[in-house]
């Protein structure tokens, strides 16, 4: 398989400056505000955007370096496959998230609810719709007894 590489369509900006105390997971972000900068060349793709009240991220981990097969997340203590977990050093560095959309004005779309570190290449955005989206899940692995300290836990310099 030959290399695969993308190009950001636009930045993200958020009020998290440095990766130590963030948010783990937008869950836990409530009412944090930020803005989707969009290229110029990539701005009429926001065409009809503002009917949906909630949008997915798709973007670059750009800091982090290198990668690991087995991570402590920030929800544990024992160490466990990346693949088992949203950690940053990934093979891939590959994150989303699903954001509210606020408004959109020319090529800026503000958005709440932000997880995500300022200045983050963003490479795409996709609608967040239920229908297609949400699951009756049965099983959250090894996060089963864990997920609901999402909120409150931070980040903190593990991943840089």
């Amino acid at each position: 398989m030959s290399k695969v590489t993308y190009e950001p369509i636009g930045t993200i900006h958020s009020p998290f400056k440095d990766i130590k105390g963030m948010p783990i997971q937008s869950t836990g972000a409530k009412g944090e505000e930020g803005y989707l900068e969009i290229k110029s060349e990539f701005a009429g793709g926001l065409k009809d955007i503002e009917g949906f009240s909630h949008i997915i991220l798709i973007y670059h981990f750009h800091r982090s370096k290198n990668h690991s097969l087995t991570v402590e997340p920030f929800l544990g203590k024992n160490s466990r496959g990346v693949f088992a977990t949203r950690a940053p050093k990934r093979p891939n560095p590959i994150g989303f998230s699903i954001v509210r959309l606020v408004d959109v004005d020319g090529s800026r779309v503000n958005i709440k609810d932000i997880d995500v570190l300022d200045g983050t290449p963003l490479l795409d955005i996709k609608p967040y719709v239920p229908e297609f989206d949400h699951r009756d899940v049965t099983s959250t692995g090894w996060l089963n007894k864990r997920a609901e300290e999402v909120t409150q836990k931070k980040s903190d310099d593990r991943f840089r």
